[in-house]
């Protein structure tokens, strides 16, 4: 366990976050809570954003950055404590869902703060994970073996992943749950009213992200497929070339080009879309754990 993939660019429910090659963050977009406040951060290394899905519309997200030496800071929302990780320390990886947020262990332990009213947070007794995915009312945690845990809601079967194997990579949406296979393939569980699981076609990936209701694959060839709702154009990126990292908001969707610059589509009602000026992004180290 001597690398963990860390995000570079986060969209949340309507903003977006980036953290630059020098260590600083930067975020556009809905900033009642104060979720895009992310200007004073330095020595970031990987930044994720709180979703939520669309029929609540309350916007109330907020905005997790991992500094270098294992702590953690948060910005936005914090009524359910989704934002109390000052004490936080050892981290490599986090997650953020809705009201909750979830932070990865150098030993392979995960902690969790926030909502717990479906034991979204219930990951105690969690051991050698090596990744952390967190939906809006569930969390995902992927095993050193290739094998996945799921806690929290499970009306739509979002959590049925128990027999899940080789996956390198997870990710959750509001009601599904996405896995990237070692062999490029991917499977989905869960919510699929949308078509955001009619993934068992996709090749080739090399890196999966989950919106509200949206799953976007990329590819190999520095390409990206989607599928899902896309009624604010989430989905309409196939035009988009030399990607190397994705994220999926509940709205919309943004790729990071390999010179650093940003690409989005989708909702641009508060701005979150608004990312065209961007450059310097820090490009990803690490795709898969090795």
């Amino acid at each position: 366990m001597k690398n963990w993939f860390k995000d570079t660019i986060a969209a949340g429910h309507r903003h977006t976050a980036g953290l630059k090659s020098d260590g600083t963050a930067m975020a556009v977009g809905d900033n009642k809570y104060g979720q895009c406040d992310v200007n004073d951060w330095c020595d970031i290394v990987a930044v994720t954003a709180g979703n939520v899905h669309l029929a609540t519309n309350t916007g109330n997200a907020h905005t997790i950055g991992l500094l270098s030496d294992g702590s953690v800071k948060a910005v936005g929302w914090n009524n359910n404590g989704q934002c109390d990780v000052n004490e936080w320390r050892d981290i490599v990886a986090v997650a953020a869902g809705w009201r909750f947020t979830i932070g990865l262990k150098t030993d392979g332990t995960v902690v969790a703060v926030g909502r717990d009213h479906e034991s979204q947070c219930n990951v105690r007794g969690w051991n050698d994970i090596v990744s952390v995915a967190a939906g809006d009312w569930h969390t995902i945690g992927l095993k050193l073996d290739g094998t996945v845990m799921a806690v929290g809601n499970n009306r739509y079967g979002q959590c049925d992943v128990n027999d899940w194997c080789d996956i390198v990579m997870v990710k959750a949406g509001y009601l599904h749950t996405i896995g990237l296979k070692s062999d490029g393939k991917v499977t989905a569980m869960g919510l699929n009213k949308q078509g955001q699981c009619d993934v068992s076609g996709w090749h080739g990936i090399v890196s999966i992200a989950a919106g509200s209701k949206h799953t976007i694959g990329l590819k190999s060839d520095g390409t990206v497929v989607a599928v899902g709702w896309n009624k604010y154009g989430q989905c309409n990126v196939n035009d988009w070339c030399d990607i190397v990292s994705i994220a999926a908001g509940c709205t919309h969707s943004v790729g990071l080009k390999s010179d650093g610059t940003v690409v989005a589509v989708g909702d641009n009602e508060y701005g979150q879309c608004n990312i065209s000026h961007w450059g310097g992004i820090q490009l990803p180290q690490n795709r898969f754990l090795n």
